[in-house]
């Protein structure tokens, strides 16, 4: 089998999930860029591959199960296995006219932001578990935010983004316990506030410092720990 571990990043063609993408690919891993944009995917793997990484695209729409299905069996073409799964891919949902007030919810960008940021990482992860197995050090990475932190609360009122990455941490949980008797460490990575086009570029941090708790995680020893939420700073409560 081919040493050359194989991580794939969803949402890679910009912000974290370039930066992501960049981060393990300086580390010796070979990255599937998974992003819809046929030409923004084509892009990031073009610079990533100007910066010495060994990059290659992955068409992917997280919210479609035929597609999943084909970006995993691209990458079992490819690799013939998958190391790391970093689930990045996610959106904020429209905020116009009280869509996130939770007292004017807009049940339709409920359902869009959860199918994309839950149901999306479970399509995703559920696809690319049996190429996960054949690694001898598999990891998943879901990227998920301090906003779902029920403890802390953080952020300002998004009613469907926020209890987006509730679930997300939850989902990461049954994971973890569900695969506790294997060798994939599944964990949660909140990147903090970062300047991205997700943001309005508000964001104090830069996305490669956003990225590295999430490469941190992906590439953790085999006795790291299992169905954690983490940032810069450690554990997260929540």
């Amino acid at each position: 089998m081919n040493d050359t571990r194989t991580a794939l990043v969803t949402g890679a063609n910009k912000g974290i999930g370039f930066a992501i993408a960049r981060g393990l690919g300086e580390l010796g891993l070979a990255v599937a860029v998974g992003a819809r944009d046929d030409v923004r995917r084509e892009e990031a793997v073009d610079r990533l591959r100007a910066g010495g990484v060994d990059a290659f695209g992955v068409a992917l729409d997280v919210t479609s199960d035929e597609g999943v299905v084909a970006a995993a069996e691209a990458i079992e073409r490819r690799a013939g296995r998958l190391d790391v799964l970093v689930n990045n891919a996610g959106i904020a949902g429209r905020t116009d006219g009280g869509a996130q007030d939770p007292t004017t919810l807009d049940l339709d960008v409920l359902r869009a932001v959860l199918d994309t940021n839950v149901l999306g990482v479970v399509r995703v992860t559920n696809a690319m578990l049996p190429l996960l197995r054949r690694s001898p050090s598999p990891r998943i990475v879901n990227v998920s935010s301090t906003m779902g932190s029920l403890a802390l609360q953080a952020g300002p009122v998004l009613a469907a983004y926020a209890p987006s990455k509730s679930l997300l941490n939850s989902i990461t949980v049954q994971y973890a316990r569900a695969l506790a008797d294997t060798g994939i460490l599944v964990n949660a990575a909140c990147p903090g506030y970062v300047a991205t086009d997700f943001t309005g570029f508000q964001g104090q941090r830069t996305p490669e410092q956003g990225a590295a708790i999430a490469i941190r995680l992906a590439t953790l020893p085999d006795d790291g720990p299992r169905g954690g939420f983490f940032d810069d700073g450690g554990v997260v409560p929540w």
